[in-house]
């Protein structure tokens, strides 16, 4: 059978309070496509479809549009379990109507697995899925201890408890496999993942997964990655677009796995050209170097971070400027080479950095003082910058 894996679709959210809906949209539109051309039989989102516990209706409704259009009357077998971001009742509120579609929606953990049977292929899955398994959502208080340590050991004890239990009963005539959101140790996490405790006490190794699994489809890191296992493999299949900029170069993809029972699966990435890409400038030249790669279209279609090099603040008028030329400027942040040189010259001769843009900002109004809310502020930069 072949199965499609994604997760981390974060319907509504949003890039600076710049709307993604556009691009989710364009998505969906793109997964359908990859559903029909790749003939697929199931498609498992590893949870957070939604960026919040409270979507909007919009959100919702392109949710629900988009995974009945790719059940097709339930040709093929969609599998959503929720994530952090997910409110795990809500998710699940729709189940009754969603299963007559042949979509199957897992809000909370449940301590029993799921059979598919795929006519088409005259086979059957196995499937152990875990939503995001917090303590609140397990119901239960895993240790009162305030330890880390012992918190971790705890919860990762608890995690392939359950993961036990879920695939006690799976046979090799089965494909077996497990989804769940969590944070498996060794992944490599980026900025836009709030918090599951990534690196923290909520972690697990990936030999929490029983060895009779055939694949682990996992949701919660946006970045594409396979984890090490020797006995099958382990996956995180990324998010669908690019949610910060510490994102810039990601390549987009979901995952495609092949399976057949008893037998190693194989995988491959499809990947995405829906998202805009998120990139990062770095004028150095100041304004007119700006000017030069808008005229040149460069990266005309993207969300831009823009560090721009100045002697001198920047006017409203030029700021509306920039934004009139290009409209995927995110951020425009001003580096005033002043002060870059006035820093250096403080790390050589120990004046305070206070005095120095106090210095700065008088010559630069012609003798105003700066009042304590903007030095305050000025030094919150500067320790940001140094971190």
């Amino acid at each position: 059978m072949r199965i499609l894996h994604t997760a981390d679709w974060h319907l509504g959210k949003t890039l600076e309070g710049r709307s993604r809906l556009p691009e989710q949209k364009a998505f969906l539109d793109e997964l359908y496509d990859i559903v029909q051309e790749e003939d697929i039989d199931v498609v498992l989102l590893a949870g957070d479809a939604f960026d919040t516990v409270n979507p909007s209706a919009v959100s919702e409704q392109l949710f629900y549009e988009s995974i009945a259009r790719i059940a097709d009357e339930g040709r093929v077998k969609v599998i959503v379990i929720s994530g952090n971001h997910d409110h795990p009742d809500r998710l699940a509120a729709a189940s009754p109507l969603a299963e007559e579609h042949g979509i199957t929606l897992v809000g909370k953990p449940v301590f029993q697995s799921y059979k598919f049977d795929i006519p088409k292929r005259d086979q059957q899955l196995h499937l152990a899925a875990l939503p995001y398994p917090s303590e609140s959502r397990l119901q239960e208080l895993l240790v009162q201890s305030p330890h880390e340590e012992l918190l971790q050991e705890q919860y990762q004890r608890r995690v392939r408890t359950i993961m036990e239990q879920l695939t006690a009963n799976m046979t090799q005539d089965t494909v077996n496999m497990a989804t769940s959101h969590l944070f498996v140790a060794g992944g490599a996490s980026s900025d836009s993942e709030r918090p599951i405790e990534v690196g923290g006490a909520y972690t697990v190794d990936p030999s929490v997964f029983p060895d009779c699994l055939q694949y682990v489809a996992l949701g919660h890191l946006h970045r594409p990655q396979t984890m090490r296992s020797h006995s099958h493999v382990t996956r995180y299949s990324g998010s669908p677009l690019a949610y910060s900029f510490s994102e810039t170069g990601y390549a987009k993809s979901v995952t495609i796995i092949d399976a057949q029972p008893g037998e190693d699966v194989h995988w491959r990435e499809i990947p995405l050209s829906s998202g805009k890409p998120l990139v990062k400038w770095q004028a150095k030249e100041g304004l007119n170097q700006v000017y030069q790669w808008i005229e040149e279209g460069k990266d005309k279609h993207a969300w831009v971070d823009l560090e721009l090099h100045v002697s001198n603040a920047l006017s409203m008028e030029e700021i509306h400027r920039l934004r009139q030329l290009h409209d995927g400027f995110i951020q425009i942040r001003p580096v005033f080479d002043h002060i870059e040189d006035a820093v250096n010259t403080q790390r050589r001769e120990h004046i305070p950095i206070d005095e120095l843009f106090a210095q700065f900002y008088e010559r630069q109004t012609g003798g105003a003082k700066p009042e304590e809310e903007l030095t305050q502020l000025f030094l919150t930069l500067i320790q940001e910058e140094e971190a």
